[in-house]
């Protein structure tokens, strides 16, 4: 896979005009744009369907679907056309196996959410998760791709600090998207990630797909931003 396929840019906009921009922008510096609830919530399915067809334009769904089984099979059916990735909580392990299988059929890989780059292991010591799982949250991050691994998802979504354990663990195929990426030279004013790498550690680590946002987004040139992204991606590749 090409250096420019592993990057992911999230669509961290409050409408669909800004959104146009951003994909107008970037449909040719970046393999995959990103859509979080924010955008989501504010635009709906049809937005998306429309930027698939009109710009050619996959993307990565990142919802976190959260529910009893059958609610999210239902919901997983309902997913629009442009959809390459999407995630789900995997705490059902392979209770979700049905669910997951009849949505990768369609030819959308689902990744299993282990443990946000905005948490480290002292906010999962105060959310009362066990010390052996909690810091640091390798053992949490391993236990969960198990259980989304059950559920027949295609990956998972973790740091970049345990992407080579995930990929030890589970294999070369099982796919691997690490956010909190931040380049060295980026800066990211109030910025909320904790567990973090570049996108040179993050490759040379596992990582099969990177999300880089706020470092290409506020940048004073967004493509020469991420033009020293993917360059930074090939580096790391050869």
């Amino acid at each position: 896979m090409e250096a420019k396929k592993r990057l992911i840019f999230p669509l961290d906009a409050p409408d669909g005009k800004q959104a146009r921009e951003l994909i107008r922008l970037l449909q040719n510096e970046v393999g995959l744009f990103k859509v979080g609830l924010e955008l989501f919530v504010a635009e709906g399915p049809q937005f998306f369907r429309t930027m698939a067809a009109e710009a050619g334009t996959d993307f990565f769904l990142d919802l976190k679907f959260h529910d009893i089984p059958e609610t999210m099979s239902r919901a997983l059916k309902n997913l629009f056309s442009g959809v390459a990735l999407t995630t789900i909580h995997c705490d059902q392990g392979a209770r979700l196996l049905r669910a997951v299988q009849e949505t990768q059929d369609r030819g959308i890989n689902v990744l299993g959410v282990t443990v946000l780059t905005s948490i480290d292991g002292k906010d999962l010591l105060a959310a009362g998760i066990d010390p052996r799982y909690a810091n640091p949250p390798r053992e949490l991050v391993l236990l969960r791709a198990g259980l989304a691994k059950a559920a027949g998802c295609s990956g998972v979504v973790c740091s970049g600090q345990e992407a080579q354990v995930v990929k030890e663990r589970f294999g070369s195929d099982f796919i691997v998207v690490c956010p909190g990426i931040r380049p060295e030279w980026s800066v990211a004013p109030e910025d909320d990630q904790k567990r973090i790498m570049t996108p040179s550690e993050a490759i040379k680590a596992g990582a099969d797909y990177i999300v880089v946002g706020r470092p290409i987004r506020l940048a004073a040139d967004p493509v020469a931003a991420a033009r020293m992204v993917v360059a930074e991606i090939a580096a790391a590749l050869q």
